[in-house]
């Protein structure tokens, strides 16, 4: 009864450390982000590469919805502001998106002039989860990824798929679902 208890501990246990690795990071770090930028530097895209982003985490916009809006759009529709056939459309102001696939992610104002001026968002979503997390809620000061190929019109590479951390994990929660099947 008690290797039960234990299998049951441990197995509750990993579940939730997985799902903690998944984070609802605001989109610009704070409620007001999601507008036409003042200069380059307070560009979403400039604050994105300071952060990473893994499968499994959710964008999450503030703004007012009777004023504007978010579209998840094609690197094509991004470039070139094109709001009529957007993949996603929302518009509620209070906006939230699981990642749920790596690779580039493409956003841009419901305003097609507001996109014009730079309120848009590029981002490329990692598919390890090697390494610790950054963003969230809070401002991070990770490492910047490397420039992504698909806006360069270079065909994207995909990102590593495991690392130390995250092999090492995967092995600990098999290692413990095997000793519990062999325990019960």
């Amino acid at each position: 009864m008690a290797h039960r208890t234990l299998f049951l501990f441990f197995s509750v246990f990993f579940l939730l450390t997985n799902l903690a690795y998944c984070k609802e990071i605001l989109v610009g770090g704070k409620t007001s982000a999601w507008k036409i930028p003042s200069s380059p530097s307070e560009s979403l895209n400039k604050w994105a590469e300071s952060l990473r982003f893994h499968v499994g985490d959710s964008l999450v916009w503030k703004y007012d919805g009777e004023k504007d809006s978010v579209l998840q759009v094609t690197k094509e529709a991004y470039v070139t502001c094109n709001t009529t056939n957007p993949a996603a459309n929302y518009s509620n102001g209070d906006t939230k998106v699981k990642l749920e696939r790596s690779g580039p992610f493409y956003f841009i104002s419901g305003s097609k002039s507001n996109c014009v001026e730079g309120e848009k968002l590029h981002i490329v979503v990692m598919s390890s989860r090697g390494g610790h997390h950054t963003g969230g809620f809070f401002s991070g000061s990770a490492p910047s990824p490397a420039p992504s190929p698909a806006l360069s019109g270079a065909p994207a590479i995909a990102p590593a798929t495991g690392s130390a951390s995250s092999l090492a994990s995967r092995v600990g929660v098999l290692g413990f679902v095997g000793l519990g099947i062999v325990l019960l």
